[in-house]
Protein backbone atom coordinates (compact mmCIF):
# COMPACT_ATOMS: atom_id res chain seq x y z
CA UNK A 1 0.00 0.00 0.00
CA UNK A 2 1.75 3.50 -0.96
CA UNK A 3 1.47 6.38 1.39
CA UNK A 4 -1.20 7.70 -1.15
CA UNK A 5 -3.49 4.98 -0.41
CA UNK A 6 -2.81 5.09 3.40
CA UNK A 7 -4.54 8.48 3.74
CA UNK A 8 -8.42 8.30 4.34
CA UNK A 9 -10.60 11.16 3.26
CA UNK A 10 -13.69 13.49 4.44
CA UNK A 11 -15.55 11.71 1.51
CA UNK A 12 -14.34 8.32 2.76
CA UNK A 13 -15.12 9.05 6.09
CA UNK A 14 -18.99 10.31 5.30
CA UNK A 15 -19.19 6.74 2.70
CA UNK A 16 -17.84 4.46 5.67
CA UNK A 17 -20.93 5.87 7.59
CA UNK A 18 -23.51 5.54 5.21
CA UNK A 19 -22.38 1.80 3.94
CA UNK A 20 -21.31 2.76 0.83
CA UNK A 21 -17.10 2.77 0.46
CA UNK A 22 -16.13 0.22 -1.79
CA UNK A 23 -15.17 -3.29 -0.07
CA UNK A 24 -11.02 -2.95 -0.44
CA UNK A 25 -11.29 0.45 1.40
CA UNK A 26 -12.66 -0.44 4.61
CA UNK A 27 -10.21 -2.41 6.55
CA UNK A 28 -8.04 0.83 5.57
CA UNK A 29 -10.82 3.09 7.02
CA UNK A 30 -11.47 1.36 10.18
CA UNK A 31 -7.18 0.84 10.57
CA UNK A 32 -7.33 4.71 10.24
CA UNK A 33 -9.75 5.05 12.75
CA UNK A 34 -7.60 3.20 15.31
CA UNK A 35 -5.11 5.81 15.22
CA UNK A 36 -6.56 9.00 14.53
CA UNK A 37 -9.16 9.95 17.55
CA UNK A 38 -10.95 13.33 15.69
CA UNK A 39 -11.96 11.16 12.61
CA UNK A 40 -13.62 8.39 15.25
CA UNK A 41 -15.16 10.93 17.33
CA UNK A 42 -16.44 12.34 14.07
CA UNK A 43 -17.76 9.21 12.44
CA UNK A 44 -18.71 8.17 15.94
CA UNK A 45 -21.16 11.71 15.81
CA UNK A 46 -22.48 11.16 12.50
CA UNK A 47 -23.68 7.57 13.29
CA UNK A 48 -25.25 9.36 16.16
CA UNK A 49 -27.05 11.90 14.37
CA UNK A 50 -28.10 9.92 11.29
CA UNK A 51 -30.06 7.08 14.29
CA UNK A 52 -31.73 10.36 15.71
CA UNK A 53 -33.09 11.04 12.97
CA UNK A 54 -33.82 7.87 11.43
CA UNK A 55 -35.95 7.50 14.96
CA UNK A 56 -37.81 10.42 14.60
CA UNK A 57 -38.57 10.74 11.40
CA UNK A 58 -37.79 7.47 9.64
CA UNK A 59 -41.19 6.22 9.72
CA UNK A 60 -42.83 9.21 7.59
CA UNK A 61 -41.03 7.19 4.52
CA UNK A 62 -43.03 4.33 5.02
CA UNK A 63 -46.59 6.20 5.02
CA UNK A 64 -48.66 5.62 2.10
CA UNK A 65 -48.71 7.64 -0.97
CA UNK A 66 -51.50 10.21 -0.71
CA UNK A 67 -54.67 9.70 -3.03
CA UNK A 68 -54.28 13.38 -4.06
CA UNK A 69 -50.70 12.73 -5.06
CA UNK A 70 -51.41 9.86 -6.95
CA UNK A 71 -53.77 11.72 -9.27
CA UNK A 72 -51.73 14.58 -9.60
CA UNK A 73 -48.70 12.16 -10.93
CA UNK A 74 -51.26 10.37 -13.03
CA UNK A 75 -52.24 13.70 -14.54
CA UNK A 76 -49.06 14.38 -15.04
CA UNK A 77 -47.74 11.49 -17.16
CA UNK A 78 -51.11 11.40 -19.19
CA UNK A 79 -50.78 15.11 -20.14
CA UNK A 80 -46.83 15.15 -21.35
CA UNK A 81 -46.07 11.44 -21.75
CA UNK A 82 -42.80 12.05 -19.86
CA UNK A 83 -42.61 9.17 -17.13
CA UNK A 84 -39.21 9.87 -15.59
CA UNK A 85 -39.73 13.42 -15.02
CA UNK A 86 -43.30 13.00 -14.01
CA UNK A 87 -41.65 10.43 -11.24
CA UNK A 88 -38.91 12.98 -9.93
CA UNK A 89 -41.64 15.71 -9.60
CA UNK A 90 -44.27 12.99 -7.66
CA UNK A 91 -40.95 11.62 -5.81
CA UNK A 92 -40.54 15.62 -5.05
CA UNK A 93 -44.47 16.17 -3.82
CA UNK A 94 -43.98 13.45 -1.92
CA UNK A 95 -41.31 14.37 -0.04
CA UNK A 96 -42.73 17.97 0.84
CA UNK A 97 -46.01 16.64 1.64
CA UNK A 98 -45.13 14.07 4.36
CA UNK A 99 -43.07 16.15 5.56
CA UNK A 100 -45.77 18.67 6.12
CA UNK A 101 -48.08 15.94 6.81
CA UNK A 102 -45.74 15.16 9.87
CA UNK A 103 -45.36 18.10 11.43
CA UNK A 104 -48.95 19.14 10.73
CA UNK A 105 -49.71 15.46 12.63
CA UNK A 106 -47.34 16.92 15.63
CA UNK A 107 -49.40 20.01 16.03
CA UNK A 108 -52.53 18.17 16.05
CA UNK A 109 -52.13 15.78 18.42
CA UNK A 110 -50.53 18.49 20.53
CA UNK A 111 -52.01 21.77 19.56
CA UNK A 112 -50.67 24.42 21.02
CA UNK A 113 -48.58 22.85 23.54
CA UNK A 114 -45.02 21.55 23.25
CA UNK A 115 -45.72 19.19 25.74
CA UNK A 116 -45.92 15.96 23.19
CA UNK A 117 -43.04 16.97 21.25
CA UNK A 118 -40.70 17.14 23.93
CA UNK A 119 -41.50 13.94 25.46
CA UNK A 120 -41.00 12.45 22.58
CA UNK A 121 -37.91 13.71 21.65
CA UNK A 122 -36.79 12.72 25.13
CA UNK A 123 -37.43 9.31 24.43
CA UNK A 124 -36.12 8.82 21.70
CA UNK A 125 -32.75 10.56 22.76
CA UNK A 126 -32.87 8.16 25.63
CA UNK A 127 -32.62 5.00 23.56
CA UNK A 128 -30.34 6.33 21.22
CA UNK A 129 -27.51 7.36 23.80
CA UNK A 130 -28.13 4.98 26.83
CA UNK A 131 -26.73 2.55 24.93
CA UNK A 132 -23.55 4.32 23.80
CA UNK A 133 -20.12 3.03 25.12
CA UNK A 134 -17.68 5.62 24.22
CA UNK A 135 -19.28 8.22 23.28
CA UNK A 136 -22.42 8.87 25.20
CA UNK A 137 -22.02 12.35 26.37
CA UNK A 138 -19.86 15.69 24.41
CA UNK A 139 -18.98 17.07 27.53
CA UNK A 140 -18.26 14.86 30.97
CA UNK A 141 -19.89 15.10 34.18
CA UNK A 142 -16.81 16.29 36.02
CA UNK A 143 -16.88 19.13 33.97
CA UNK A 144 -20.04 20.43 35.51
CA UNK A 145 -19.21 24.30 35.64
CA UNK A 146 -18.53 24.32 32.20
CA UNK A 147 -21.24 21.94 30.99
CA UNK A 148 -24.00 24.07 32.63
CA UNK A 149 -22.21 27.71 31.48
CA UNK A 150 -22.31 26.29 27.70
CA UNK A 151 -25.61 24.33 27.61
CA UNK A 152 -27.13 27.53 29.16
CA UNK A 153 -25.44 30.09 26.87
CA UNK A 154 -26.79 27.37 23.88
CA UNK A 155 -30.58 26.66 25.02
CA UNK A 156 -30.51 30.87 25.93
CA UNK A 157 -31.96 30.63 29.62
CA UNK A 158 -30.12 29.56 32.85
CA UNK A 159 -29.72 25.70 32.74
CA UNK A 160 -29.93 23.51 36.37
CA UNK A 161 -28.20 20.12 36.73
CA UNK A 162 -29.70 18.37 39.91
CA UNK A 163 -26.64 16.82 41.98
CA UNK A 164 -28.39 13.34 42.40
CA UNK A 165 -25.51 11.80 44.17
CA UNK A 166 -27.42 11.28 47.10
CA UNK A 167 -29.53 9.08 46.11
CA UNK A 168 -26.94 6.73 43.80
CA UNK A 169 -26.83 8.58 40.43
CA UNK A 170 -23.36 10.00 39.22
CA UNK A 171 -23.54 12.68 36.42
CA UNK A 172 -22.31 11.10 33.10
CA UNK A 173 -22.26 14.14 31.40
CA UNK A 174 -24.47 16.22 28.87
CA UNK A 175 -24.80 16.98 25.18
CA UNK A 176 -26.46 19.56 23.22
CA UNK A 177 -29.39 18.12 20.96
CA UNK A 178 -31.57 19.87 18.35
CA UNK A 179 -35.54 20.21 19.97
CA UNK A 180 -38.78 21.15 19.40
CA UNK A 181 -38.54 24.70 20.22
CA UNK A 182 -34.35 25.02 19.69
CA UNK A 183 -31.39 23.82 21.32
CA UNK A 184 -32.20 21.46 24.07
CA UNK A 185 -29.72 20.05 27.01
CA UNK A 186 -29.17 16.44 27.48
CA UNK A 187 -27.93 15.20 30.78
CA UNK A 188 -27.16 11.37 31.05
CA UNK A 189 -26.89 10.12 35.10
CA UNK A 190 -26.09 6.53 35.66
CA UNK A 191 -25.93 3.81 38.88
CA UNK A 192 -23.17 2.42 40.27
CA UNK A 193 -24.45 -1.05 38.60
CA UNK A 194 -24.41 0.69 35.35
CA UNK A 195 -28.19 1.61 34.63
CA UNK A 196 -28.89 4.90 33.07
CA UNK A 197 -31.45 7.77 33.16
CA UNK A 198 -31.56 11.13 31.30
CA UNK A 199 -32.59 14.42 31.72
CA UNK A 200 -34.08 16.38 28.70
CA UNK A 201 -34.11 20.17 28.87
CA UNK A 202 -35.36 23.24 26.89
CA UNK A 203 -37.12 26.55 26.24
CA UNK A 204 -41.21 26.54 26.18
CA UNK A 205 -44.11 28.93 26.62
CA UNK A 206 -46.24 26.28 28.27
CA UNK A 207 -47.44 26.95 31.44
CA UNK A 208 -45.92 25.11 34.83
CA UNK A 209 -46.77 22.32 35.17
CA UNK A 210 -46.61 19.44 38.33
CA UNK A 211 -44.69 16.02 37.78
CA UNK A 212 -47.02 14.03 34.78
CA UNK A 213 -46.02 10.62 33.59
CA UNK A 214 -45.43 8.95 29.99
CA UNK A 215 -45.19 5.38 29.65
CA UNK A 216 -42.80 3.67 26.55
CA UNK A 217 -42.33 0.15 25.55
CA UNK A 218 -38.85 -0.31 27.17
CA UNK A 219 -38.51 3.07 28.36
CA UNK A 220 -40.69 5.60 30.59
CA UNK A 221 -40.76 9.32 31.40
CA UNK A 222 -41.94 12.03 33.95
CA UNK A 223 -41.85 15.89 32.61
CA UNK A 224 -42.71 18.86 34.04
CA UNK A 225 -42.32 22.55 32.97
CA UNK A 226 -40.67 24.75 35.61
CA UNK A 227 -40.11 28.73 34.67
CA UNK A 228 -39.26 28.78 31.04
CA UNK A 229 -37.97 25.27 30.92
CA UNK A 230 -39.55 21.86 29.70
CA UNK A 231 -38.08 18.83 31.68
CA UNK A 232 -38.27 14.78 30.67
CA UNK A 233 -36.68 12.48 32.93
CA UNK A 234 -36.39 9.23 31.29
CA UNK A 235 -35.15 5.95 32.45
CA UNK A 236 -36.31 2.13 32.05
CA UNK A 237 -39.81 1.09 32.44
CA UNK A 238 -40.14 1.32 36.66
CA UNK A 239 -42.35 3.76 36.98
CA UNK A 240 -42.09 3.75 41.28
CA UNK A 241 -37.98 4.14 40.62
CA UNK A 242 -38.50 6.58 38.12
CA UNK A 243 -40.63 8.79 40.00
CA UNK A 244 -38.39 8.78 42.86
CA UNK A 245 -35.67 10.17 40.67
CA UNK A 246 -37.73 12.68 39.15
CA UNK A 247 -39.23 14.08 41.96
CA UNK A 248 -35.37 14.41 43.69
CA UNK A 249 -34.39 16.15 40.51
CA UNK A 250 -37.79 18.40 40.60
CA UNK A 251 -37.43 19.38 44.06
CA UNK A 252 -33.99 20.58 43.54
CA UNK A 253 -34.61 23.02 40.26
CA UNK A 254 -37.61 24.23 41.93
CA UNK A 255 -35.57 25.06 44.78
CA UNK A 256 -32.27 26.20 43.59
CA UNK A 257 -31.06 29.65 42.18
CA UNK A 258 -30.53 29.76 38.63
CA UNK A 259 -26.43 29.51 37.77
CA UNK A 260 -24.82 32.60 37.54
CA UNK A 261 -22.92 33.71 34.15
CA UNK A 262 -24.64 31.82 31.69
Amino acid sequence: MTDRDSIVTEDELHAYVDGELPPGRRSAVEAWLTTHSDDAAAVAAWRSQAELIQARYGGVADEPTPDRLSIAQLAWRRRNGWIAVASAAALVAFIAGGAAGWFARGTAVAGPSDLRRYTTDALDAYRLYVVEVRHPVEVPGDERPHLTQWLSKRVGTPVRIPELEKIGLKLVGGRLLPGPTGPTAFFMYETASGERFTLYCGQTKDQATALRYIAGKNSSAYYWVDGDLFYVLTGPAEQEKLRAIAQAAYDQIDARPSPQGG
